[in-house]
């Protein structure tokens, strides 16, 4: 067994099995680890992942060890996958260890149909999902609406859609925070971003994000799938997508201040895509609030895809939502920053944790994770490709000492998109999909499908046996497409 991985300068130790970490030298605050297998871990040096890793922990407050997950690869400044608990009183909060997609994330909603009840049905019901839900560049959404509103949304979160409709009471209590975050503040978002957001609400948009009708094909924990809800050939949907122009415009702003107002943190930082703005200063409370209010946009335009979705189904199979118990399993943020309160050496402190690329994954007991989930854990959904299975996974008993109750967050980018579309066609890609798997994509461009094609992709399955077996997420269930839409 290798005890050392080298990689262009950078050596990492096998602390045990699956955890591999990058001692503290020089002007490192902590320790990094990496959570992957020898496999993984190679394909995740391909890239600057580990430099990008390293880079991390020169952030101010960062504690006991800036993490890696076994999906991680290049990202800006901080890797996807990575996370980072920084101290809330002495640190700093870093949006770009956040992510330009504040609260891209994912929702499972759950269905009483069979995969013998769609067959047949798949052209039909993939051109309407792609008919009526709106995806790709630009502006286009469910609600197409003004800055008030955007504002309202941005405040109250899924209380809005309740509000006028667009959700039920239950939808509320199977998302992560019940889908409204406390400490949004509409005032510290821009007009810019506002104005790109108010007529995106109900919209896909385009690159990874996609839409997925699937099916059930195994159940690994009897007694945690009854609980979720889950059963072998059942119909699911999974939703993976964000806060649109509005949340990508808000990283942005605050990226810019905080380059301008912080400058001499910014120089004591070996990439200026860290910038952070110091804990308790103007920049960090207006930046955290602004955040919070993009989460609550993201949660909301999840919500009106779920909505919408409800009603193609609805019509395809001329019968009502209801009747087909499509009911929200849950929804979860991976691309996220929230002040949480973890043991660290024996104390209770409050910490900034960025999650990048990560999903949170608490155990069961926590009190944060649902009513009626908290006997098992709070679930956690893991996305794969269109050609492979995603995952369903349980919080973990050991993820809030391995990893801040953290898992990864879906299969981890192999290539490029640029190079991609050299090495794929997308017609071709679509084609072999329906011809060989029974898999049907409808998306705006041949290209889109090139960038997501299968082959980009880490193996999902791997992944999922790594978190699995740190006990950071424990599989549940495992899911396979019937039909794919993306922008």
């Amino acid at each position: 067994m290798t005890e050392t991985f080298d990689a262009d300068g950078i050596t990492l130790e096998r602390v045990r099995e699956y955890v591999w970490e990058m001692p503290q030298t020089g002007d490192m605050r902590v320790p990094a680890r990496v959570l992957a297998s020898e496999a993984l871990l190679e394909e995740i040096s391909q890239d600057r992942t580990l430099e990008q890793l390293r880079n991390a922990t020169h952030l101010p407050g960062m504690t006991k060890h800036a993490i890696c997950m076994p999906d991680g690869h290049q990202g800006y400044g901080f890797p996807v996958g990575g996370v980072g608990a920084i101290d809330a009183e002495n640190g700093c909060i870093s949006p770009g260890s956040i992510g330009y997609d504040i609260n891209c994330g994912v929702r499972m909603m759950r269905t009483n149909l069979t995969y013998e009840d769609l067959q047949g049905r798949e052209r039909d019901l993939v051109n309407a999902l792609f008919e009526a839900i709106p995806s790709g560049l630009g502006g286009g959404g469910v609600v197409e609406t003004d800055v008030d509103t955007v504002e309202a949304i941005l405040e109250r979160g899924v209380d809005w859609a309740l509000e006028h409709g667009y959700a039920v009471e239950d939808d509320l209590l199977h998302c992560e925070d019940e889908g409204v975050r406390a400490g949004a503040d509409a005032s510290k978002v821009s007009e810019k971003a506002k104005n790109r957001g108010k007529n995106q609400i109900g919209s896909l948009g385009s690159g990874n994000h996609f839409l997925e009708v699937q099916r059930v094909t195994d159940i690994f924990d009897a007694e945690v799938g009854d609980a979720f809800g889950l059963e072998a050939d059942q119909i699911v949907v999974l939703i993976h997508c964000g806060s649109r122009g509005l949340g990508h415009q808000t990283c942005n702003d605050y990226l810019r201040k905080i380059e301008r107002h912080h400058s001499g943190l910014l120089n004591q930082l070996p990439d200026k895509e860290l910038a952070a703005a110091p804990a308790g200063s103007q920049l960090a409370e207006e930046y955290y609030a602004a955040m919070n209010a993009a989460i609550n946009f993201a949660w909301v335009n999840r919500q009106l895809i779920m909505h919408r979705t409800r009603e193609v189904f609805a019509d395809v199979f001329d019968r009502s939502w209801e009747s087909m118990e499509m009911e929200l399993l849950y929804d979860v943020a991976h691309n996220i920053g929230k002040k949480e309160r973890h043991t660290v050496d024996g104390e209770e402190r409050d910490l900034f944790v960025h999650r990048k690329g990560a999903t949170r994954a608490f155990p069961a007991g926590h009190p944060d994770v649902p009513r009626s989930y908290r006997d098992v854990g709070q679930p956690v959904i893991i996305p794969g490709s269109m050609g492979a299975g995603s995952y369903v996974l349980r919080g973990g008993e050991h993820s809030m000492d391995v990893s801040f109750g953290s898992t990864a967050h879906g299969a981890g980018r192999l290539m490029s998109r640029t190079q991609a579309k050299q090495e794929y066609w997308g017609e071709t890609v679509q084609a072999e999909l329906e011809d060989t798997q029974q898999v049907f994509v409808k998306a705006q461009s041949g290209a889109t499908v090139a960038e997501e094609a299968p082959g980009v992709y880490k193996d999902v399955d791997e992944v999922v046996r790594v978190s699995d077996a740190l006990g950071i997420g424990d599989k549940v269930a495992r899911t396979f497409p019937v039909c794919n839409i993306k922008g």
